[in-house]
């Protein structure tokens, strides 16, 4: 579903990443009841390899350096919204919508002491565990007798972005490609099982040289050559489901906003949020409506600009949890084709990216679910 032919919808409770555990739970013969309309082949093992980074739309356009994963049969899913690493990995490890789960964004306000939380790097002393207090997919599964693995780097393992998205799985840290694919192959050898291995160097690397550079493409192929092998080395019985949290989309120099040069558009904000294509607002008491015109009328219509109650209205993050809701910025910013809205002063590296995501354009939102 589209929005005025620039946006994709978010297809929550249908094929998002919050849909995946709980149809590989279908799948695996447990928790039949909580599956959605996602489907999956029955199966006494699965491994889900994320790449971070891999739209749909990327996949499309470059599958010469992916020739394995665009053989692959699926469908696309979505991610939710905002579409971003931390928002779409506590969709997969929870199951629910970052409405439920409460992490909106790369960054958002912590209402209780008005601090920006970074949920990438967990930067404030803020309890995981009470910050997204559900329990999780992943931890439903363990219950019901499922053997649950997370791999990714060591460095990860309590972080509070793993502790709030992926309790519950036994974690094993591996910090190269070989290490992952013998933490795989050890995971997976049990039934029944649910295997996750993450992969973040797509992203790392589009956001440094950018999408279709030949650093990018060169990593695309080493990815695809990973679940090549991996699929290879796997049992049959055994099936891979290979994902993607996001997509990203360039912005190059002349698409940018610079917030510092336009001081008009920092009247009535006390803090600004989210990313680069996708700014949580928040906004001194009264000004709501005054910030908003005003940044309709300096954006135009290079960005859908929203107050909180519209977004949550249009479903932009599924339910949204009493407790959640003022962690939403009070106007939002969706960037549109190729544009983005940097603040230095908030976020001094920013700028320096060159791939970005966060908004809810094809490139950013649809993402694959390949059945091998």
């Amino acid at each position: 579903m589209t929005d005025g032919g620039a946006f994709v919808e978010p297809a929550y409770h249908q094929r998002t990443l919050g849909d995946v555990v709980p149809a590989i739970a279908a799948a695996l013969g447990v928790e039949r009841h909580l599956a959605g309309t996602l489907v999956l082949p029955d199966a006494p093992a699965y491994v889900v390899f994320l790449i971070d980074g891999l739209g749909q739309e990327l996949l499309n356009r470059y599958s010469y350096a992916a020739p394995f994963l665009a053989s692959l049969a699926g469908s696309p899913g979505t991610s939710g919204v905002p579409s971003t690493t931390a928002t779409s990995l506590t969709s997969l490890g929870t199951g629910l919508t970052p409405g439920q789960h409460g992490l909106v964004g790369y960054t958002a306000r912590v209402p209780e002491t008005g601090e920006l939380l970074n949920h990438l790097q967990w930067d404030r002393d803020v309890d995981p565990t009470l910050w997204q207090p559900h329990q999780t997919a992943f931890a439903r599964l363990s219950a019901a007798g499922v053997r649950v693995t997370s791999i990714n780097k060591r460095a990860f393992a309590t972080s509070g972005l793993t502790v709030a998205g992926h309790r519950g799985s036994a974690y094993v840290g591996a910090d190269n490609a070989e290490e992952r694919f013998a933490a795989v192959l050890e995971a997976a050898g049990t039934a029944p099982s649910l295997t996750y291995v993450y992969d973040g160097d797509l992203d790392k690397t589009g956001h440094q040289h950018g999408v279709a550079s030949t650093e990018w493409l060169l990593e695309l192929q080493a990815v695809d050559e990973f679940a090549e092998d991996l699929r290879d080395a796997l049992p049959p019985s055994v099936r891979l489901l290979v994902l993607a949290d996001h997509g990203m989309v360039d912005s190059p120099r002349a698409s940018r906003l610079e917030l510092d040069d336009h001081p008009e558009l920092r009247q009535g904000i006390a803090l600004v949020g989210g990313e680069a294509r996708f700014r949580h607002l928040y906004c001194r008491s009264g000004a709501v409506d005054d910030v908003a015109a005003a940044w309709r009328a300096v954006i135009g219509s290079r960005a859908t600009v929203l107050t909180r109650p519209e977004a949550v209205a249009k479903g932009w993050f599924g339910e949204v949890d009493p407790a959640v809701g003022l962690r939403l910025g009070d106007v939002m910013i969706a960037c549109h084709d190729d544009f983005a809205v940097f603040s230095t002063r908030d976020f001094p590296r920013e700028h320096t990216m060159v791939g970005l995501h966060g908004s809810l354009t094809r490139d950013e939102m649809l993402i694959p679910i390949l059945i091998a």
